[in-house]
């Protein structure tokens, strides 16, 4: 038996081991101890023959036996060379009761085709006494250097005061003046896109509804249900800006409350493609399951129609005519994903950095009607409701957007 080539044995590991000055202890693999040195033993407080035969629980504290079997039998089966507790703070127990902080070593090895383990045991009581001091000397320190670092700005404080007093009244005068200054800046930005957006939709309302006042007879109707639909395509298109204004304005001014509510899946995904079918070029369509499983969220309804509708209706903006918007939704627990997929135009490499800032607008897409405002807004909103965006494009081949949402409500 292998155990009894220890005790064969035992005058030759007694001088290897006595040699050492960690404790050594081997067990077998039922964790029953087969030698130990007499560092280990003086570190334990037992004699020789009461630890042979004994169990290697006897040197573990109450609290960590019922862990410590699993973990062995683990390493047993995974069995190399390695620090044992690695991250974890680890301790024995002497014959007395008394527990100590240690730090163990393991060193798998067979004798006649049967597992032992040695142990390499240091007992670190010292070092982790001299650690706790390190940490409360650290301690003091810190907060002597607070309190002088204190007294130091205190006296700072108190010199700086009168010249604080003399410049209070040129720093509101020069901050009134740039803030000024940045307002006219936005006041003139805001109008010349202003103007640009609405000026170009307004001209296409007037002239269809212009041209669609003389077509009076019925056979004219298929001329009358054209210049209609670009009507109200345009209406639609203007209504988004407006409500990327206001939303815009809102976030800007922190005037944002959202309103958290149950409210059907479906019926939300029906009302978005409702209103972006009316928006589609020729030969667009939307793919979609509509026969999905509803499913109940709980979110601010009219914020994840906003942030949808503006996903989409960019897709439908930088794709050409006769191409396919996916959109998938994603039920998953205690969380949704939408995926808005295109075959457009894409963002260019060196613009995707920057596209969710506000008016920015890629290099491709400079002569298509936007406000550069819809994907910042996006992002703040999907942000601001716990969730994530991002992007995945190739330019001339399309562009995918994915948010995620979590769902308290599943």
């Amino acid at each position: 038996m292998p155990v009894e080539f220890f005790k064969k044995n035992e005058e030759i590991f007694n001088t290897l081991f006595e040699a050492a000055s960690e404790g050594v202890i081997v067990v077998d693999s039922q964790q029953i101890i087969v030698t130990v040195n007499k560092a280990a033993l003086a570190m334990f407080g037992y004699e020789k023959e009461e630890l042979m035969g004994a169990h290697l629980n006897i040197l573990i504290p109450i609290r960590y036996k019922a862990n410590h079997h699993e973990h062995f039998d683990k390493f047993m089966e995974h069995s190399e060379k390695r620090q044992m507790g690695h991250g974890r703070d680890l301790f024995g127990v002497k014959k007395d009761g008394t527990q100590f902080p240690v730090e163990a070593g393991l060193n798998p090895f067979k004798v006649d085709g049967e597992c032992f383990v040695m142990s390499l045991i240091v007992d670190i009581t010292v070092r982790k006494e001299n650690q706790q001091r390190i940490r409360e000397l650290n301690a003091e320190l810190e907060d002597k250097i607070k309190i002088r670092t204190q007294e130091l700005r205190n006296t700072v404080d108190d010199l700086e005061e009168e010249i604080t007093k003399r410049k209070e009244a040129e720093k509101r005068i020069k901050l009134a003046l740039k803030q000024e200054k940045e307002l006219n800046e936005l006041k003139t930005k805001f109008l010349s896109l202003v103007s640009h957006e609405f000026k170009t939709p307004l001209s296409g309302i007037l002239t269809s509804a212009i041209l669609a006042e003389k077509y009076t007879q019925t056979e004219q109707q298929e001329k009358r249900t054209k210049h209609l639909t670009t009507i109200k395509n345009k209406v639609h298109y203007l209504n988004n800006i407006l409500n990327d204004f206001l939303s815009l304005e809102r976030l800007e001014s922190g005037n944002v409350n959202y309103k958290y509510t149950a409210f059907s899946l479906n019926k939300l995904v029906n009302e978005v493609i409702y209103n972006a079918n009316v928006t589609l070029k020729y030969g667009q369509e939307i793919e979609y399951d509509n026969e999905m499983e509803d499913v109940t969220l709980y979110q601010d309804e009219k914020i994840l129609e906003l942030i949808l509708s503006n996903l989409i209706g960019n897709s439908i903006k930088y794709s050409p005519e006769d191409s396919t918007i996916f959109f998938k939704i994603f039920p998953k627990d205690k969380k949704i994903i939408f995926e808005v997929e295109d075959e457009g135009m894409g963002i260019p490499q060196k613009d995707q950095k920057h596209i969710f800032e506000r008016y920015f607008r890629a290099e491709n897409a400079l002569l298509n009607q936007g406000t550069g405002i819809g994907l910042n807004i996006v992002k703040v909103h999907v942000e601001n409701m716990g969730g994530t965006i991002f992007f995945e494009s190739v330019e001339n081949k399309g562009t995918k957007f994915t948010v995620t949402l979590p769902n308290q409500n599943r």
